[in-house]
């Protein structure tokens, strides 16, 4: 039996002018936003002086989250979501038209600011006051997670990643690429991020972490007894351990390996390795190695572990040798390969957060030639990606507490429904009734959970 290739129905030329929207979800995102404080906290403190009308900051931040958290990346995708008056009505504001939004992100770029890092043409400037700003409304939505939801742990993982932009202002970076170059710290743990830097594509993600981390630091909210931090070689830094191991921190980093510290692994003993596990065509073993730095010494010495990867019989590197070598230095003490495995697990957690900045969030769509516009543009990715967090540990069943924003879109952000009006009040009609359970349960817990006091 033939199949028709034209589907039974014609489009009708009458636009509809009904309130429905196909974005039904994304109102409950935007009221954990307003009653946890982080939308108050914007209004005082990232809200850029030269607004004086239109919308405030704290709205024109909702906007951009109910685009970003539909699906839209860029800022021309405003002019689209504005078409939906039914949106508009369940956020109580309008939403901004592209060139608002670009402006917006305009005024917290600043010119000739003070240099955080100097050298050559890989500088970092500092933040604006206003773009500092936003770290105080990341905050509150972090304390708030915290208040409800706490964790005595707070594993701190430390990584830059790239962020490919076409854009003239963007710079080299170290493969080839043009971009930028930022660093996030995330808190493991809660899976939220607690410091991020933007940074020109040519700034080396070697440079500058003691800076960032102790940002980071000063981020943990109260409650934590304990904090550690995991990182790659590029927090391989002699002032960065020893601020650490004096703070009573443990870490986990990877070594840069010199042929000094080279040398002292290869000069292991064979009865020194220990199998960690085994791979397709390798074997994966550890051991300890007897290893201070000849420069760079540290005030106290840590431990160095060593990794060795050998090639199963007939299998060599690209190089033609049959094994490698790698290394970590910890302070922390206890069974070797539980550190090397519990180091190894920062390869979950924020590369995973990398992944979701980039390509189900909005954070490389960069919209400006301006630094400080595209630095905003991230930190309200990072504000996002907090909120998300918050809304699924605090609101949503246990299965949704690793739902990465598709899933959400899916099941709750983009569904269908309707704005009736009742006996003097504005209903809310979903199309989906597993959805309607769900957004029923998230917005009673979102209004029986009391912030915590703003910016403490």
């Amino acid at each position: 039996m033939s199949r028709q290739s034209r589907l039974p129905f014609e489009l009708d030329h009458e636009i509809d002018d009904t309130l429905i929207t196909a974005h039904a979800g994304v109102p409950l995102l935007i009221e954990l936003f307003r009653t946890c404080g982080a939308a108050q906290v914007m209004d005082e403190r990232a809200s850029p002086k030269q607004r004086r009308r239109g919308l405030t900051a704290a709205e024109t931040a909702e906007s951009l989250f109910a685009l970003w958290a539909s699906g839209g990346e860029r800022c021309e995708d405003l002019d689209r979501l504005r078409e939906d008056r039914a949106l508009a009505e369940l956020l109580g504001h309008e939403l901004p038209s592209a060139q608002a939004a670009r402006d917006f992100l305009a005024a917290f770029h600043e010119e000739d600011l003070p240099l955080l890092q100097a050298g050559g043409k890989a500088q970092v400037p500092q933040e604006a006051e206003v773009l500092q700003g936003l770290v105080a409304v990341s905050g509150q939505v972090v304390r708030h997670l915290q208040h409800h939801r706490p964790s005595t742990v707070a594993t701190l993982d430390v990584d830059a990643t790239v962020l490919e932009c076409d854009k003239r202002a963007a710079k080299p970076v170290y493969d080839g690429r043009r971009g930028y170059q930022p660093v996030f710290v995330l808190w493991a743990e809660q899976d939220v991020i607690l410091a991020d830097e933007f940074r020109d594509g040519n700034v080396p993600a070697g440079s500058g972490n003691l800076r960032v981390v102790e940002k980071a630091l000063a981020a943990v909210p109260p409650g934590v007894e304990q904090v550690f931090v995991r990182g790659d070689s590029a927090l391989y830094e002699h002032p960065l351990l020893d601020a650490l191991a004096g703070r009573g921190i443990g870490f986990a980093i990877s070594a840069d390996m010199s042929q000094a510290l080279h040398a002292a692994i290869v000069a292991l003993p064979e009865q020194a390795w220990h199998p960690d596990r085994e791979e397709t065509d390798a074997f994966r073993q550890w051991a300890e190695v007897a290893y201070v730095p000849d420069q760079g010494r540290p005030a106290v010495p840590h431990r160095y572990l060593a990794i060795r990867i050998l090639k199963k019989q007939g299998t060599l590197f690209a190089d033609g040798s049959d094994r490698r070598h790698f290394s970590i230095v910890t302070n922390r003490q206890g069974d070797g390969l539980e550190i090397l495995r519990w180091h190894r697990g920062k390869a979950g957690t924020v590369e995973h957060t990398h992944d979701v900045l980039t390509n189900e969030l909005a954070a490389e769509a960069l919209p400006s030639q301006k630094f400080g516009a595209n630095a905003t543009w991230v930190r309200l990715n990072v504000i996002l990606y907090n909120l998300l967090s918050a809304l699924k540990r605090l609101t949503l069943p246990e299965e949704f507490h690793t739902a990465r924003p598709k899933k959400l879109r899916f099941l709750l952000f983009n569904t269908v429904g309707r704005i009736v009006r009742h006996a003097r009040e504005t209903l809310l009609r979903l199309a989906s009734a597993l959805t309607r359970a769900l957004f029923d349960a998230a917005r009673v817990k979102i209004h029986a959970l009391s912030p915590p006091l703003l910016g403490v």
